[in-house]
């Protein structure tokens, strides 16, 4: 049924936000951090577990995929509230923690692509060594 993909979508939201909370109020922040991010791994996490216990049904992933695609334009819509001057001149801080998470993303591009690819494709993946002069 569609309403439980929305469920489920509610459920991983609550508890992202949860745990964004906690995670400012444990770096002393007063701010949530990360939660809507946090959410979003949960519902993909949950997701492919249910999918591969067949325990989902097709209108149950429709409400997901439904709700997910405007998940999207939500979280955008989120992140340009945010007060990038404030955070500059918070400190050298939050320059370095909004680089440093830029940096761990895009060197977990090549690690994500391998994910659920058989051993045979993510060796062929990798990228060859050009030898000399070729």
């Amino acid at each position: 049924m569609v309403i439980y993909g929305v469920a489920l979508l509610s459920i991983c939201m609550l508890v992202g936000m949860v745990i964004g909370e906690l995670l400012g109020m444990a770096i002393g922040v007063q701010a949530n951090v990360g939660g809507v991010g946090i959410a979003m791994l949960l519902l993909i996490l949950v997701t492919d577990h249910l999918k591969k216990d067949f325990r989902l049904d097709q209108w149950c992933q429709q409400g997901i995929g439904f709700w997910s695609a405007i998940y999207i334009p939500i979280v955008v819509a989120m992140a340009a509230q945010q007060n990038v001057v404030a955070a500059l001149k918070g400190g050298p801080a939050a320059v370095l923690a909004g680089s440093l998470a830029v940096v761990v993303s895009f060197a977990l591009v090549p690690v994500i692509t391998r994910i659920g690819q058989p051993r045979e494709e993510a060796e062929r993946a990798e990228p060859v060594a050009i030898k000399g002069g070729e």
